[in-house]
């Protein structure tokens, strides 16, 4: 419980801090990201749960990574990270689940997901910002990729990527679990307001 507490904390610093550095009023940044103020109010006092699709959004508009909204300060060069350490930000019905391993720094960060999607689940995600792009690389297992209405089936050892500023779902596909590596290349963040 004391770990939910201070993850929320953290997410609360770094919403106000990103919101205050892209020079947006609450009521803007919850226009653009479409989250209600009160809602934002609540989570940059650290009270609320936001879900994956809120954190998304609200990183797609400040123009960070949705893990520069959960982590602390980086604690060296090198940072190694266990999928145990990492608690997952989706879980289906069915036993799929995300978890964002880590994020690179730098102008255009690059996200680090680990993904295992269940036999017929999906997760359908909103469409990014322009310059969003993904990659998948299914390591076991088959997923149907869905972008803009177009089914791709991508089979264990393949890699797909698209621009992430159209609709997209991922989806279990085949009889066992699908084990996916997915990367997520965000541009560069925007310049302060005036």
């Amino acid at each position: 419980m004391a770990e939910t507490a201070a993850a929320l904390r953290t997410v609360a610093h770094n919403v106000r801090a990103a919101r205050v550095r892209a020079g947006l009023t609450l009521e803007e940044l919850g226009r653009r990201a479409q989250v209600s103020k009160g809602a934002l109010v609540s989570l940059e006092k650290a009270q609320g749960n936001p879900n994956l699709a809120t954190l998304v959004r609200l990183a797609d508009t400040l123009g960070v990574s949705v893990s520069a909204l959960m982590q602390g300060s980086p604690e060296g060069r090198v940072r190694v990270v266990s999928a145990e350490a990492v608690a997952p930000l989706w879980t289906g019905e069915r036993g799929s689940e995300a978890r964002l391993m880590l994020t690179t720094s730098g102008p255009a960060p690059v996200e680090v997901w680990r993904w295992r999607l269940e036999p017929g689940e999906d997760y359908p995600s909103h469409p990014h910002q322009g310059g969003v792009v993904e990659t998948v690389s299914v390591t076991s297992g088959r997923m149907t990729l869905v972008v803009d209405g177009t089914e791709h089936i991508v089979e264990a050892g393949q890699t797909a990527t698209f621009d992430g500023d159209a609709p997209h779902t991922y989806r279990g596909s085949g009889a066992e679990p699908c084990h996916l590596i997915m990367t997520v290349h965000l541009p560069p963040g925007p310049t302060p307001a005036s």
